[in-house]
């Protein structure tokens, strides 16, 4: 089995806390991640293949200073949480960002419920432009605060559906139930979401990163920055330096030497 390397991933991430398993440490860790390693699809973009075993997950958003999407992001997360004692089972949940609580999608996404001092969290460093910057009491009605947006879970059919408060309004992110899934199931989906031609992954660019106070996202070549109380703006980017420019100042991204890169950016710009 692959070690998993708690110094290199804390170094990644910038936490020099206690390695405890409380809710101060997972509320430290849940909120640097995402300032850290960036949520990016150039993988599936450039057709390069999603690896879900630790090994690779270290070497590419650790060592290799990428990012990914949820499994990628989520599975790491899992892996440092374990290393450092706390029970934590895998789900899957229903993406409904843009869409109404009854839409049926697929399980494509993934989060985390983790025990902490006697109480169950969920918590997801993965959901992209809108992922949890601090973990959420696994408890219905109650308005959670959050360093960026408040939350709730509310049920819904039988599921926990998770909303976020956006401009005075709860928005849908996604429903869940407490099934426990399995790395197996997990590279079902993601094999899906990075290879099916009409795949979002496959084809257009996303990235996001939330930072204290701010957001980042990404959107083919439109970059929004929400930034907490103020009005959000938006900038279409017109050339591939630029983008260059942005991935890896904004986003903090190691860009990957692929040959393809400049032309898969140059059609996302044009397009």
């Amino acid at each position: 089995m692959t070690r998993f390397n708690l110094d290199a991933y804390f170094e990644r991430i910038g936490y020099s806390g206690r390695r405890v398993p409380t809710l101060e440490t997972l509320r430290a860790i849940q909120a640097l991640h995402p300032a850290a390693i960036p949520f990016e699809n150039l993988n599936p973009l450039l057709r390069i293949p999603v690896l879900l075993d630790l090994e690779s997950l270290q070497a590419k958003l650790i060592e290799g200073r990428r990012g990914g999407y949820c499994f990628e992001h989520n599975l790491l997360l899992k892996a440092a949480l374990e290393a450092i004692g706390f029970p934590v089972t895998g789900l899957a949940a229903r993406v409904l960002w843009g869409r109404t609580p009854d839409a049926i999608t697929s399980r494509g996404h993934m989060l985390l419920l983790v025990e902490v001092e006697g109480e169950q969290y969920i918590a997801d460093v993965g959901f992209g432009g809108q992922t949890l910057t601090a973990p959420l009491r696994l408890e219905l009605d109650s308005e959670q605060e959050t360093p960026h947006e408040p939350c709730r879970l509310v049920e819904w059919d039988g599921d926990f559906l998770l909303e976020s408060k956006i401009r005075d309004e709860w928005k849908p992110l996604y429903r869940f139930d407490l099934q426990r899934q399995h790395v197996v199931d997990y590279e079902v989906s993601s094999w899906y979401l990075s290879n099916h031609p009409q795949s979002h992954f496959v084809t257009g660019l996303r990235a996001a990163r939330a930072v204290p106070g701010r957001r980042f996202n990404l959107l083919g070549k439109e970059l929004t920055t929400h930034t907490l109380g103020a009005q959000s703006t938006t900038r279409t980017l017109q050339s591939v330096d630029e983008m260059i420019e942005v991935l890896t100042s904004t986003f903090g991204i190691r860009l990957p030497d692929h040959a393809d890169l400049r032309s898969k950016l140059g059609s996302i710009v044009e397009g």
